[in-house]
């Protein structure tokens, strides 16, 4: 039965894309219907995504948030503008690492004057973020280098903004950070690629209930869910 595989719809996943759609818009230069405050939250309303939640009310609650979180973060930029140029919105990058290709899709790059490169990424489920965290964030680093490969010589920084705080934080990674991490990356690819995934045996999580693919699990004689640690 296909239809037993349909991923369910989440919530949050709609919170998610239905801000970063008008974020999108806003950044974008040729989309002169979403540059105030008020337009963002009205555009927000119009391309609202509905799907996943329990209830009218907790969509209205959600929504009524999420009218808050983008009317707070025009306002921030109108009072602070944005002087870098954005170069790049929702973006797919590949980088071309031997074995395999490492592909991600990128929230909006911006490039300043002086040629250095910026990748911002927008968080609507965080309440808040440190440059430490960025610094070990895996996407960030992985756009990172994904970015050093597109604008060769170029300085590379990553910034994370936790929508709802109105809270934002940045790290760079060095050439020598950057190497490493790109032999890391390397290694854990070969490690997937090569892995027997035949013999490998499902292990209760406390997220399995969770989880979309908990049926492919349950196919193994000896999975058992109630044994799952607290």
């Amino acid at each position: 039965d296909r239809g037993k595989w349909l991923l369910r719809s989440k919530s949050y996943y709609s919170f998610g894309s239905s801000l970063h759609k008008i974020l999108q818009r806003f950044h974008d230069s040729g989309d002169a219907g979403v540059t105030t405050s008020h337009q963002a939250a009205a555009a927000l309303e119009e391309s609202w995504i509905d799907a996943g939640y329990s209830s009218q009310e907790e969509m209205n609650q959600s929504l009524a948030e999420g009218k808050q979180i983008i009317e707070s973060y025009v306002d921030a930029v109108e009072r602070e503008p944005v002087t870098a140029e954005t170069i790049l919105i929702e973006k797919m990058l590949r980088l071309d690492l031997g074995d395999f290709v490492l592909i991600g899709r990128v929230d909006r790059v911006d490039q300043d004057a002086d040629g250095s490169v910026e990748v911002i990424d927008y968080k609507s489920g965080r309440s808040g973020v440190t440059d430490e965290e960025v610094g070990e964030d895996l996407a960030m680093n992985a756009y990172q280098l994904m970015l050093r490969d597109k604008f060769p010589g170029c300085k590379v920084s990553a910034t994370i903004i936790a929508l709802r705080a109105g809270a934002k934080a940045s790290a760079a990674m060095t050439d020598e950070q950057a190497a490493e991490f790109e032999a890391a990356l390397k290694e854990l690819g070969a490690e997937i690629l090569n892995r027997d995934y035949e013999a490998l045996e499902p292990v209760p999580k406390s997220l399995c209930t969770e989880c979309d693919f908990l049926l492919l699990c349950k196919k193994h004689p000896d999975f058992e869910l109630t044994e799952q640690p607290e």
